[in-house]
């Protein structure tokens, strides 16, 4: 009755301090969750998001992927703008962050991935955004305020990719064409190579 599936339900549980009764069952926990959601998505944000097509759990998944990319604050609005450049482009958004939740989707969420290798982009699951167009089913991570805001409010601008900054831990280079990508992803595949960072 509220529109969720079983993957798009986790975008209700949104990180905060909460008070829980000792005896509060999963129903109770649900409905209070649930609760809170309807509150923090007000006419106002449903507003924001629906002047990017957008409806709230659509925000919390893509919000998701943000927060995977980077853990840079300031960084977020910006990221937000370039995948949002690519779903008006029709483009795939080929996250990273969606290979790394499909493998360990497959072989284990404890698992520590350092590098997304090419044959990892192949591997068949709704999550992976280098073989699916479009948002994943449901969020891969629960995202704070801070990066669903930054998709509210992101920034505009013509990037459409992105790569690590070896020179800034956790901020990334941007680029407007793929040729200029390329050269700005060199520089993070040296750096790779150099590290002998293999997976």
């Amino acid at each position: 009755k509220n529109s969720l599936t079983k993957e798009s339900v986790f975008a209700i549980f949104l990180p905060n301090t909460y008070e829980f009764y000792w005896n509060t069952n999963a129903d109770q926990f649900r409905d209070k969750m649930l609760k809170y959601y309807k509150m923090f998505w007000n006419s106002s944000r449903i507003d924001k998001a629906k002047s990017y097509g957008l409806n709230p759990v659509e925000v919390s998944v893509l919000a998701s992927i943000v927060q995977r990319e980077t853990p840079k604050v300031d960084e977020r609005p910006t990221i937000s703008g370039v995948y949002f450049n690519r779903l008006k482009k029709r483009m795939k958004l080929q996250a990273d962050p969606t290979v790394v939740y499909t493998i360990k989707e497959k072989k284990g969420f404890d698992k520590k991935i350092r590098r997304v290798l090419y044959r990892d982009l192949k591997i068949k699951s709704p999550y992976n955004t280098y073989i699916n167009r479009g948002l994943p089913p449901g969020p891969i991570y629960m995202p704070d305020f801070s990066s669903i805001e930054s998709v509210l409010e992101m920034e505009t601008h013509e990037y459409l990719f992105f790569v690590a900054d070896v020179k800034r831990p956790g901020y990334h280079i941007f680029a407007k064409t793929y040729r200029q990508h390329n050269k700005n992803k060199r520089q993070y595949t040296n750096w790779l190579k150099k590290n002998n960072i293999r997976r």
